[in-house]
């Protein structure tokens, strides 16, 4: 890093990768860990309740959680083995410590010692392999197996056709050592090809360690390690929580905590700001904000983020089958433009492939932008000289997105593309979402490319609702999953980036600066890029 071959946020995340405790990475760079230097605990006030408004949604699952909002319902009370931290350096949490051999095929992770759960029993090592055990399961729908696929998962011919006469996939461990109790406090990963991402994969949406002998539910009383106890819980209206004071880590300071339910109307979480019925929101958009940001109590908060939202086609659909289809989609758009309308300027325009600036294994590429005649060059080519009429699913709320729906459309009109909005409430939307030829859907944010490629754009993923499925992608992705210096990851990113641009399935506008607002007498909280919500490091003043 000094002879300058690495940079400064690469350097911390492989120093911390190879198990060097982040306050000794940072210490290595002359500087601070942020978590250390942050207020200190006991200087918070202590007591009183906090009330956050987010929409409150069906939990079936912890393993299931594919939204913040649902993983910060269950965030309070169950736990992540790691936690990446607002630096986009992961660190262990109920883990002491992790080790990794020197071909990243073989993982160990050390449990802390000083763990209970809430019914007093010790957090142990069978607690653990229950849990990634469970996640691989393709019976649970859990989307980690996109992650885990790869290193971990394997896919395999089940031995049965499909509708079309092909051979049905399904997938397993690939060994039955594959995840491994060496000791009550002891697991070990033995993959079958070299993974880098590992520490990030356990901190992802639906990674949370839960009671076994609960069986994947949860609800009021569940069982967990973390600071807090669910009381109350009611869809569409509310989650209350009361705090518990033999938690292992840092706080609770407060007394009691809840989510409040504010529904759609953007307008009902500025009069819920206004008023005082809500001492915050989860999030909050840039017409929100304007709205707020001269509320004499307020606060307005932002932080970078790799969120963003895609306009994808399904290749298994007319007329997107078409690689110069997609391609012409592509060449429609004036990022900067839907920047400025839909999210009133608060983004940096992306480039159509998932990987951010942002993300350590980002490799620039040439630049390209709108080119109308070159999109009806290329329909014409595909056998639409006219252009074509396809309906465009999305949601109403929030409404940054349906605004991005119809700013598209409007672009996607001037190159003989007539695009019908079809806007479902959420619930219809998740439904649907990985089946329509073509719809909007937002994508939150993660520490590595590689991550939302594997959940996106990998055959076969859960969360792959575009149906891509392209083996040369496959195979790059597996690569650099691989590779532990982030300089020669890039080698490979390029590649993917690449061919993405060329025959991905996805528009991509931008990416979304996110923001939010707190009382002023809010103290502690700091906003995630994630949107993750940790209520133990809150405080309110009276």
């Amino acid at each position: 890093m000094k002879a300058g071959q690495l940079h400064r946020r690469s350097f911390l995340r492989f120093a911390t990768l190879l198990g060097l405790s982040a306050a000794v990475a940072y210490e290595a760079i002359g500087e601070v860990d942020p978590t250390l230097s942050a207020a200190k605990a006991d200087e918070l006030p202590k007591g009183g309740n906090l009330r956050i408004g987010m929409r409150c949604m069906e939990i079936k699952s912890p393993h299931l959680a594919d939204f913040a909002e649902r993983s910060n319902v269950i965030r309070q009370v169950c736990e992540y083995l790691t936690f990446t931290g607002r630096d986009n350096i992961t660190r262990p949490y109920l883990l002491e410590k992790w080790e990794a051999s020197d071909d990243l095929k073989t993982w160990t992770l050390h449990l802390r010692k000083d763990i209970k759960w809430h019914s007093g029993r010790p957090l142990t090592a069978d607690d653990v392999v229950w849990n990634l055990k469970r996640v691989s399961d393709p019976a649970v729908g859990s989307s980690m197996l996109g992650l885990f696929t790869g290193y971990l998962v394997e896919e395999y011919e089940t031995g049965e056709k499909d509708k079309d006469g092909k051979p049905k996939k399904s997938s397993r461990l690939w060994s039955d050592k594959a995840i491994e109790k060496v000791d009550d406090h002891t697991v070990r990963l033995n993959a079958f090809a070299p993974q880098v991402a590992v520490p990030e994969h356990l901190f992802h949406y639906p990674m949370f360690i839960i009671d076994p002998a609960e069986k994947g539910s949860f609800g009021p009383g569940s069982n967990g390690t973390g600071p807090f106890e669910l009381v109350e819980f009611t869809v569409g209206k509310s989650a209350k929580y009361k705090a518990r004071k033999d938690y292992w880590g840092e706080g609770p300071h407060l007394d009691t905590f809840e989510f409040i339910d504010l529904g759609d109307n953007p307008g009902a979480l500025i009069s819920a700001m206004a008023s005082r019925q809500v001492d915050g929101l989860s999030e909050a958009d840039a017409v929100q904000i304007n709205a707020m940001k001269n509320f004499p109590h307020v606060q307005v908060l932002k932080v970078e983020t790799t969120q963003t939202a895609v306009a994808r086609m399904r290749p298994d659909h007319k007329p997107f089958g078409d690689k110069r289809v997609r391609q012409a989609m592509r060449y429609a758009i004036d990022h900067d433009k839907v920047i400025q309308t839909s999210l009133l300027g608060a983004g940096i325009s992306a480039e159509d492939h998932h990987v951010a600036p942002s993300h350590p294994e980002y490799a620039p590429l040439p630049k390209y932008g709108r080119d109308v005649e070159k999109a009806k060059k290329l329909l014409a080519e595909a056998g639409y000289p006219d252009g074509f009429e396809i309906d465009m699913v999305t949601r109403p709320d929030p409404m940054w997105e349906f605004n991005t729906t119809q700013v598209l459309a409007e672009q996607f009109k001037d190159i003989g593309v007539k695009v019908n909005i079809k806007a479902l409430p959420s619930a219809q939307y998740w439904e649907v979402w990985t089946q329509v030829p073509f719809s909007l859907t937002a994508w939150g944010h993660r520490p590595l490319a590689i991550m939302t490629l594997a959940l996106a754009y990998r055959s076969n993923a859960a969360w792959n609702e575009s149906g891509y499925s392209n083996p040369e992608f496959d195979k790059l992705l597996s690569e650099a999953e691989g590779i532990l210096d982030a300089n020669k990851r890039k080698v490979v990113m390029a590649k993917i980036e690449a061919l993405m641009q060329d025959d991905g399935p996805i528009v991509q506008p931008f990416w979304r600066v996110f923001s939010t607002v707190m009382d002023k007498k809010v103290q502690g909280f700091k906003l995630h890029p994630s949107q993750y919500i940790f209520a133990n490091e809150c405080a309110v003043s009276a």
